[in-house]
């Protein structure tokens, strides 16, 4: 066994048993480590110390279960796995911003840090081949846009979502479906775009949300995004609903492009990455996400995302 499926081992374990005291003890058996290899070999495959990773895991059950079920707050924490109603209410709020009762009377999307694919890291799919993954069918392929595209809508500046809290780019696309009826020239069976690009801000995102337009919507409150006319690596995913392909199936494939398929096949990119949704007004299942490849004369210029 490799040493990354003995902590893939210990996440499946602990999704199902977060009620239980996942101690490091028992998980390093599980996982035929010491203890101390163990909390090293998780906190770098995983990106978080044991123990903390439980904790967000906790959070993120049990916020479905805030909004899903009628059960007393002080029963719904201990039923994920916390001590007490105090420190269930305390955690919940240093992370999200805000108590578990007032997310129940007034609910915002919420990011949470989701269990990871750690198999993914080790697969290096070759082109036009999919890769069948835990929740997700991917496919890397190459395209060239010949005209660019345009899109109309509005940007956010926005800390990094790499962490639990408040979803501010959700909030921003039901703002963008709230105008869109007023935009003027929109593309007849277009696209919905998302485009993540570094901020001026340290720490933060530029994210553009928007629209396909015939021509620039004329519109003084919105912005505009010109797609840049040529060649793009376009990863291509499918999950089983709407909500599963926009929050845990585009996790993995951004993580997977980023971290094990651009690098190793030494690709370099322009300094965004745009998500294209498809037939978002249906419970659609797939999306893409675009990488636009850089001239060579440009790669010597540094950019940190």
């Amino acid at each position: 066994m490799e040493s990354w499926e003995s902590i893939q081992k210990t996440l499946e374990y602990i999704e199902v048993n977060l009620d239980e005291k996942n101690n490091i003890c028992n998980l390093s058996k599980m996982a035929s480590l010491s203890p101390f290899y163990f909390q090293r070999l998780f906190s770098r495959l995983v990106g978080k110390p044991v123990m903390e990773y439980v904790k967000l895991r906790r959070l993120a059950e049990a916020t479905k279960l805030i909004i899903n079920e009628n059960s007393r707050i002080i029963d719904i924490g201990m039923s994920v796995g916390f001590e007490n109603q105090e420190t269930f209410s305390r955690t919940f709020k240093s992370y999200y911003g805000l108590t578990p009762g007032t997310f129940r009377k007034k609910p915002r999307p919420l990011t949470h840090f989701l269990k990871p694919d750690l198999s993914m890291q080790y697969r290096l799919v070759e082109e036009d081949i999919p890769l069948v993954a835990e929740g997700i069918v991917l496919e890397v392929s190459r395209r060239i846009l010949s005209k660019p595209r345009r899109f109309s809508g509005l940007t956010i500046d926005t800390p990094f979502p790499n962490n639990p809290g408040i979803d501010y780019l959700a909030e921003v696309w039901d703002t963008l479906h709230d105008m869109k009826s007023s935009f003027m020239n929109l593309k007849q069976d277009g696209n919905e775009i998302g485009v993540g690009s570094p901020s001026e801000i340290k720490g933060n995102l530029k994210y553009f949300v928007g629209a396909e337009v015939t021509c620039q919507d004329s519109v003084m409150d919105n912005d505009n995004w010109i797609m840049p006319n040529g060649s793009y690596v376009i990863c291509s995913f499918e999950a089983e609903n709407f909500y599963q392909l926009t929050t845990n199936a585009l996790d993995k494939a951004v993580k997977y492009m980023y971290e094990t398929w651009l690098s190793k096949n030494k690709v370099v990119t322009e300094p965004f990455m745009m998500e294209m949704y498809f037939d978002t007004c249906q419970d659609s299942a797939y999306m893409e996400i675009w990488f636009k490849i850089m001239k060579k004369d440009d790669q010597n210029v540094e950019y940190n995302l």
